[in-house]
């Protein structure tokens, strides 16, 4: 008898339904669709991914601090109605999204950003991270929310395309490919880090050519796109029985403001 067959094992036979609801707080629904599409092929049975895509006046592209705000503003008053439907749900925004904390605040299932499940993985899996950032402003944001999340000591911080967010739907297929890869190389080839995170939904669906030109068959570099770990992370958290703590700071703030006679949502 072989060694492995006398070891203890277990085989998972859990067919509880799992519904969670991925929301893009910008205004593009083709970037929602986008993320759907790439959830199809790892997606396990019984789990639902619902797209959401914030209403206007959200804006299109989530490029700065107020496009941040706006968009929270514009989803958590469309999602909080429909939350109840849903036992997860993920912001497919890469960055330190306002709505993810508010939404933890006014919602018991748990909420994950696509950035912080892209950091958490990366630093699972690898030494040091690295970041594809578009333009110049979001390197610059996406290194500050690296550091909120206590995560600076493991960043080789992050490489641009130079691209805006919408550019990358825009443009031809092959120039955004070529300027995504050629980003993550510098940040492998370069800077030394092991572990890629696409720093946009936009580039969810690029993750293959970005695993190419790092080495990731050979095990040289790992790609993390935020989307597809962001959505196997809510699964294990609702499978493990586990909701947003509420003796904190995720507290609810609904109790004041109908004190204040504010109800608003």
């Amino acid at each position: 008898m072989s060694t492995s067959a006398s070891l203890p094992s277990v085989t998972g036979k859990s067919t509880r339904a799992i519904n969670i609801l991925l929301i893009n707080p910008n205004g593009t629904s083709s970037m929602t669709e986008a993320c759907l599409r790439s959830l199809e092929d790892t997606l396990p049975p019984y789990c639902t991914v619902t797209g959401f895509t914030a209403p206007h006046p959200t804006p299109s592209a989530i490029e700065g601090h107020l496009d941040g705000v706006l968009s929270a503003a514009a989803a958590v008053r469309a999602v909080i109605p429909i939350a109840s439907s849903y036992d997860a749900y993920l912001v497919a925004c890469f960055s330190a999204h306002p709505l993810i904390n508010a939404l933890r605040e006014e919602l018991s299932g748990p909420v994950i950003g696509i950035m912080e499940a892209s950091l958490y993985a990366a630093r699972m899996l690898g030494g040091r991270l690295g970041v594809v950032a578009t333009g110049a402003r979001s390197k610059i944001m996406h290194e500050d929310a690296i550091r909120y999340y206590g995560l600076d000591g493991f960043s080789v911080g992050c490489e641009t395309t130079g691209l805006g967010v919408l550019e990358l739907e825009r443009l031809p297929r092959d120039k955004v490919l070529g300027l995504v890869g050629e980003a993550a190389r510098r940040l492998v080839q370069d800077k030394g880090a092991d572990c890629i995170a696409l720093g946009c939904a936009g580039m969810t669906e690029m993750k293959i050519r970005c695993e190419e030109t790092v080495g990731a068959k050979d095990a040289v570099a790992q790609v993390i796109d935020g989307v597809g770990v962001g959505i196997q992370l809510l699964i294990a958290l609702v499978r493990e029985g586990h909701v947003t703590a509420k003796g904190g700071v995720f507290r609810s703030s609904q109790d004041g403001r109908k004190a204040r006679g504010q109800q608003w949502l």
